[in-house]
């Protein structure tokens, strides 16, 4: 799964990305259909937290987005994480017959 995470308004630093891998560490299950992962955390200008939205590529040439608001960058990605796993199992199920 090739995964890309990006930050609009602000730079994630290196700590930013390994929370966010230790969280992907859940959707080792989708590795062989789930082709690209591509997360964007846009920090709002009005107000405070961050908006994230992530668009998931799958082997059969469907896409999923999810997303997610928070006060504060990684309960965003725990938040997130949690969906995409969710939408994952979801997407898998509905194609799969499972």
């Amino acid at each position: 799964m090739n995964l890309t995470f990006r930050g609009i308004g602000f730079t994630p630093d290196d700590e930013d990305r390994e929370f966010l891998d230790k969280k992907l560490k859940k959707l080792s299950f989708a590795e062989d259909y789930l082709h690209d992962l591509d997360i964007v955390a846009r920090k709002e200008a009005k107000g405070i937290g961050f908006h994230i939205d992530a668009t998931l590529h799958f082997t059969w040439k469907k896409e999923k987005v999810v997303s997610q608001d928070a006060y504060e960058l990684h309960e965003g990605i725990e938040l997130i994480a949690d969906k995409i796993q969710a939408a994952a199992k979801k997407e898998k199920e509905k194609t799969m017959g499972l």
